[in-house]
């Protein structure tokens, strides 16, 4: 080993050594991007400095190009906050570009208008804002990675994209899932260097802990991206779970966390969370609040 580095020419990567002062001047400024989901926005925060004391200031939003991952097990809202993310960014005027993994886009594309009409959002004045990529009708958009990638630049080039949204990131690695680190780098790479907000949704697996950030394919996901979201749901059929929730016994128990965000300050407890009648997601108290409104 040591006569293999003696023998080799030594090779510096100046270009990618920076003084904090030079990089810090290249970095965007920190501000929210709103999700479109009641209660979340604020759970995140900055710290600015006032009267030389640090102040908590709510962001308003998740940190403008971060990564997002949004995991859950299935039926837990992942893609309902997908699609209101999709929706309340097209009508403030942003194009959107939506990768869909799992469903065809024309089905997608009925989700988003029921989601618009839930959220009291015109269709018609929006729904030239969001791109739709079909990976579920095209295997070679699944399966060979630099061709989605080009797509996605020609997306970004074209219609001027700085919003992305991948359901699901999982989908990408199914049946390979030893590649998921490597391809979820892939990913989150390429969403730096276009400056894109984006959510990537990832699918949990039975086995995994409900309120954990891991997704199929390990922590591939999770340890990667700037910000990891958990959802997770209960059926409260015994007795004594149900009264421990203050809930009456079948119904359901609908939790969600943020697991860790490295851009920006957040909430660190765990929230209830409710799926309303018009099929929209909401962030509601924190449980401990929650359990102790209800002694």
């Amino acid at each position: 080993m040591a006569e293999h580095f003696s023998e080799r020419e030594p090779k510096v990567m100046k270009d990618y050594i920076y003084v904090l002062g030079e990089a810090v001047k290249k970095a965007p400024k920190l501000k929210g991007v709103p999700t479109g989901v009641k209660g979340l926005d604020d759970l995140f925060f900055k710290v600015e400095i006032e009267e030389g004391k640090p102040v908590r200031k709510p962001l308003g939003g998740i940190p403008e190009y971060a990564v997002v991952n949004l995991t859950g097990m299935p039926d837990t809202g992942k893609s309902l906050m997908a699609e209101q993310f999709t929706i309340k960014q097209a009508s403030m005027g942003q194009k959107v570009c939506f990768v869909t993994v799992e469903s065809p886009a024309n089905f997608v594309a009925a989700g988003l208008k029921e989601r618009a009409a839930a959220m009291g959002v015109n269709f018609e004045e929006i729904e030239d804002n969001i791109i739709l990529i079909d990976a579920a009708s095209n295997s070679r958009l699944r399966d060979d990675i630099p061709t989605m990638l080009d797509t996605l630049a020609y997306v970004y080039r074209t219609y001027k994209c700085h919003r992305t949204v991948i359901d699901s990131i999982t989908g990408l690695y199914e049946a390979k899932e030893m590649l998921a680190r490597s391809i979820v780098r892939a990913f989150f790479n390429f969403m730096k260097k276009w400056y894109q907000t984006a959510i990537f949704v990832s699918q949990k697996r039975s086995g995994h802990d409900e309120l954990s950030a891991e997704a199929a394919g390990g922590y591939a996901v999770g340890h990667i991206v700037d910000c990891s979201m958990v959802l997770s749901k209960e059926i409260l059929l015994s007795p004594s779970r149900a009264r421990a929730f203050k809930k009456e016994l079948g119904d359901i128990l609908r939790l969600f966390r943020i697991d860790g965000c490295r851009l920006c300050g957040h909430d660190t407890r765990l929230h209830l969370m409710e799926i309303n009648e018009l099929g929209l997601v909401e962030i509601k108290e924190p449980l401990v609040e929650y359990l102790k409104g209800r002694k």
